[in-house]
């Protein structure tokens, strides 16, 4: 049976992670921090994402709106605002999609410094 284009969520498929931790090492207090997760749809079906959320509001997730076709890369854009948050950090990001087993959780980890002197 040919798949049709209208692939329901319920065609799982499989994804392999290129970055699933991401250590930004220091910023100052203020400095925002943007990196792309890559991971690979190494499954038959298209990868849809269908949300990606963020242990808190200073960080925020930028889902692919587009599916990604099987043998493509696919980018999950995230900004953190490190304002006022001095000290270690440890940030989550959940990614609810298609992919079977489960999108791993990301994370994002580094210090932020005071930038007072």
């Amino acid at each position: 049976m040919a798949a049709n284009a209208n692939q329901s969520f319920t065609d799982t498929t499989t994804v392999q992670m290129i970055d699933s931790v991401y250590n930004f090492g220091k910023v100052t207090d203020g400095e925002n921090v943007v990196f792309s997760y890559r991971f690979l749809n190494t499954g038959k079906n298209p990868l849809i994402i269908s949300s990606a959320t963020a242990s808190c509001g200073c960080t925020v997730p930028e889902k692919p709106e587009e599916p990604v076709k099987p043998g493509e890369t696919g980018f999950l854009k995230v900004v953190f605002n490190s304002k006022g948050r001095v000290g270690p950090v440890h940030k989550e990001v959940n990614v609810v999609s298609n992919a079977y087993p489960q999108f791993p959780t990301l994370q994002l980890v580094g210090e932020v410094l005071s930038g007072n002197k």
